[in-house]
């Protein structure tokens, strides 16, 4: 039997709240002089960006989590009084970082899908839909759906997959912060939610089957923001 040697990302988290909670200590209690930990707050932008690399190895968590970890980056170097860094000049960066999600969504968006406000059945196996600063829906129509990921940043995402079905199980691995994912599954289905809420919080709110022969897993995190599965 195969196992599976990835370690939790609950275990992750634990560990690196005690080594904080422990650092934090210290400085409070004078045992570490002349430092002040309050200026490594920036540092969770860090730990989010790796959890979102390490959720899954695909191009949009990439992107993701490489811009949340320079900006981590760049704002524990100026509060260390490393670099200096001006808001007021750096502003366009995000300017940029939105034409590459812009970019990013090209690359995913559905061949066959207009360009309109109302999203199109598509019969993709696998769903990859990812919002940063705005909104992203989704409506899939796969008889063989598979799962997929689903990210929304600072922005919102709706996947549909009523219109779905799977030969056994699928799993969708999510990744919200500061913004909200919303998945609406056939009644059919069983809703498993493995989600670790991070001052936010995972809700299932689907009807539970009698026959669980068709089953969807929900992996990954919801920080300071929320995903809601529901018929």
């Amino acid at each position: 039997m195969k196992t599976d040697s990835k370690i939790p990302g609950q275990v992750i988290l634990g560990v690196i709240a005690i080594v904080l909670g422990v650092l934090f200590l210290l400085d409070n209690l004078r045992i570490i002089e002349d430092f002040r930990l309050s200026r490594l707050w920036p540092v969770i932008f860090i730990i989010f960006g790796v959890l979102k690399i390490r959720q899954s190895r695909t191009v949009p968590s990439y992107f993701v989590g490489s811009v949340l970890i320079f900006v981590g980056t760049i704002m524990i170097l100026h509060r260390l009084g490393i670099i200096y860094f001006s808001w007021h000049t750096w502003w366009p960066v995000f300017m940029i970082l939105a034409g590459g999600a812009f970019i990013l969504k090209g690359f995913y968006r559905h061949r066959g899908q207009d360009e309109t406000n109302i999203p199109k059945a598509d019969n993709e196996h696998v769903v990859q839909a990812t919002a940063i600063f705005g909104g992203n829906s989704r409506i899939i129509a796969s008889q063989d759906f598979k799962g997929g990921e689903v990210t929304a940043v600072m922005g919102g995402c709706e996947i549909d997959l009523r219109h779905a079905s799977v030969a056994d199980e699928a799993t969708i691995h999510v990744f919200a912060l500061f913004g909200g994912i919303d998945i609406k599954v056939p009644t059919d289905w069983a809703v498993f939610l493995n989600g670790t809420p991070i001052l936010g919080g995972f809700d299932d709110k689907t009807l539970h089957p009698a026959a669980q022969t068709k089953r969807l897993h929900i992996q990954g995190y919801a920080i300071m923001g929320g995903v809601e599965v529901r018929n």
